[in-house]
């Protein structure tokens, strides 16, 4: 892997001028076209990166700083508008489609906080897995060797900032596509509850479980972008007191079928945070079983309206050149019934004020972010069957957060024997997003303190 640089220390880097705005582009760019995965990413911007690095360094030069982002590059998952180019959502089906005329409202939103676009990285096909295989434009491979995938859908924004290739990727996640690619390469991701952050200009997938979120090196970057994408020129969010955190494990759901070294980095990172003064409590939230159980007898939302999305392209002679993988889930939905979706839509609004109710001012929730590591590509591309499967896994945990509308951090909490990354994933109730930044900042250091 490359060195790594923060978000939070590219900032104090340009700041003392110890960096120059538009050499650290250049050599980020240089690093990117060397780069010996040529999967991770799909478009390099590199004129526009170019007069903004510039615009920036002349900035630095003037003392007429932007802020804490000022010069620290971005890199975009596949289905952020960037005008004057395509926006393809990770298809093949997508490519020529017209120019975007305008950027994303979260680009705008960025780079009016100074950050420097460098380009768009590869996903899932319109973000529909939680794996990361892509058959069009090859699959990113985790930085942590054996060919392992990378995680969905956020596949290029998790490997980019693992390999320091950009400090700070944005990605979507609908059923845990920040969380997961996070978790399985060792770094931290960052998912906003709600409308936190403006949503338009990013292709969608889901719009009743479609959020945003970040995928970065340390909880403070997440910080920093979080204050930038809701317009503000600082953070508002100081470091919460461990003494102050009351985390609630569920006892049900969340460890079925863990592998042991999940289950062992959560549990020695919990003994740390309850050694560290955090209040613990263990108990079932039924509301976890529920979900499960209305997705298996309605099929999940995001099938419905993904099919409401794509229906004429799953039906069309142009599913031939749609991953077999999404093209197939896609359709699994045209049998749902109109009444069985109305139905889990309203299941889920008791659901989403039913877990609300349950976790008091500031209670978070704590629990494996994925129950196993990154599993093998070359395994997955070969069966579909156990892509099924594994898929299904992979999501369970992260999943439920996007039903209840929670938000969630997860953090690196050490490796399998085989040096694969484990994630601790924290989550807050509807709108808890403060809350649970200030927490997860203060916890951080003790979640990542165990093995590997």
């Amino acid at each position: 892997m490359l060195s790594r640089r923060s978000a939070a220390q590219w900032a104090a880097q340009l700041a003392a001028g110890v960096v120059d705005a538009a050499d650290a582009i250049e050599q980020t760019l240089a690093a990117v076209d060397a780069c010996d995965d040529p999967a991770i990413f799909t478009l390099t911007t590199r004129e526009r990166a170019h007069t903004a690095a510039r615009a920036a360094s002349a900035r630095q030069r003037n003392g007429n700083s932007l802020g804490w982002l000022d010069g620290v590059p971005v890199a975009w998952k596949d289905l952020f508008d960037l005008s004057g180019h395509p926006t393809t959502a990770g298809s093949r089906l997508l490519a020529d489609s017209p120019p975007a005329v305008a950027d994303a409202a979260i680009v705008t939103r960025l780079e009016a906080a100074g950050m420097i676009s460098i380009g768009r990285v590869n996903m899932t096909e319109f973000a529909f897995s939680g794996i990361g295989l892509n058959p069009h434009y090859g699959t990113p491979v985790n930085p942590y060797g054996q060919r392992r995938v990378p995680g969905g859908s956020s596949s290029g924004s998790g490997v980019a900032v693992a390999r320091g290739l950009a400090p700070i990727s944005i990605g979507t996640d609908t059923s845990g596509s920040v969380r997961i690619p996070a978790a399985f390469n060792g770094i931290v991701g960052y998912k906003i509850s709600g409308r936190r952050w403006p949503m338009r200009g990013a292709f969608p997938l889901s719009h009743t479980l479609d959020t945003l979120g970040v995928l970065c090196l340390g909880v403070l970057d997440a910080i920093l972008v979080d204050a930038a994408a809701r317009g503000l020129a600082a953070p508002d969010i100081r470091r919460g007191s461990l003494r102050d955190m009351h985390l609630v494990v569920p006892a049900n759901v969340v460890f079925d079928e863990c592998e042991p070294a999940v289950i062992a980095n959560f549990e020695a990172a919990l003994t740390r945070l309850k050694d560290a003064g955090v209040c613990i409590e263990r108990r079932d939230i039924p509301v976890l079983d529920e979900i499960l159980a209305l997705n298996t007898q309605y099929g999940p939302i995001v099938n419905a309206e993904a099919y409401a999305l794509h229906r004429e392209r799953v039906e069309s002679e142009g599913a031939a050149r749609m991953d077999r993988r999404v093209a197939s889930r896609i359709r699994l939905a045209a049998a749902t019934p109109l009444t069985a979706y109305i139905t889990i839509m309203e299941a889920r609004r008791r659901l989403v004020a039913e877990a609300a109710a349950m976790l008091k001012e500031g209670w978070l929730v704590a629990y494996p972010t994925v129950a196993h590591v990154a599993p093998p590509i070359d395994a997955l591309e070969a069966d579909d069957d156990l892509f099924v499967r594994t898929n299904m896994k992979t999501l369970r945990n992260t999943l439920l957060g996007n039903f209840l509308d929670w938000c969630g951090v997860s953090i690196p909490n050490g490796t399998d024997a085989q040096g694969l990354p484990t994630g601790f994933l924290l989550s807050g109730g509807p709108g808890q997003d403060d809350d649970l930044l200030a927490m997860a900042l203060a916890a951080e250091s003790i979640i990542r303190s165990g093995p590997g």
